[in-house]
């Protein structure tokens, strides 16, 4: 997964490094609130480690999970994810080609814009 860039933002792979960036995000409520079909907060660090363990084993060139940086500063500012969306219908489904792209913000960072600019980062160029 390449390092995409916007004006104010990077967006680059999750790192271990950044567990403690994510434990402290996906701890609150307030972000976690509508994540999932029972949304619960992370419940401690290792957790927060586990889940970029298992961001950093997407291989897509295009899909996965990307800690969303403000370029100035370095300071990590949320997450923005491109993922397959599935196909519908009767069983069995049909690959889709389309993608679905959501984000997660720390609450400290929420109203500057970041999600908007963040998902208008240019994509990955496939070789």
């Amino acid at each position: 997964m390449k390092t995409l860039a916007t004006d104010r933002l990077a967006l680059r792979p999750w790192t271990l490094d950044d567990a403690d960036f994510a434990y402290d995000m996906y701890s609150r409520w307030e972000v976690q609130r509508f994540i999932g079909l029972v949304p619960r907060v992370m419940a401690d660090h290792e957790e927060a480690v586990e889940r970029i363990r298992n961001w950093q084993a997407l291989d897509h060139p295009i899909h996965g999970i990307w800690a969303v940086w403000r370029r100035d500063s370095g300071q990590l500012v949320g997450c923005l994810l491109l993922k397959p969306i599935p196909a519908s219908g009767e069983p069995p489904l049909a690959a889709s080609d389309d993608t679905e792209i959501g984000w997660h913000f720390h609450p400290d960072h929420w109203g500057n814009g970041y999600a908007a600019e963040a998902a208008a980062a240019p994509a990955p160029q496939q070789a």
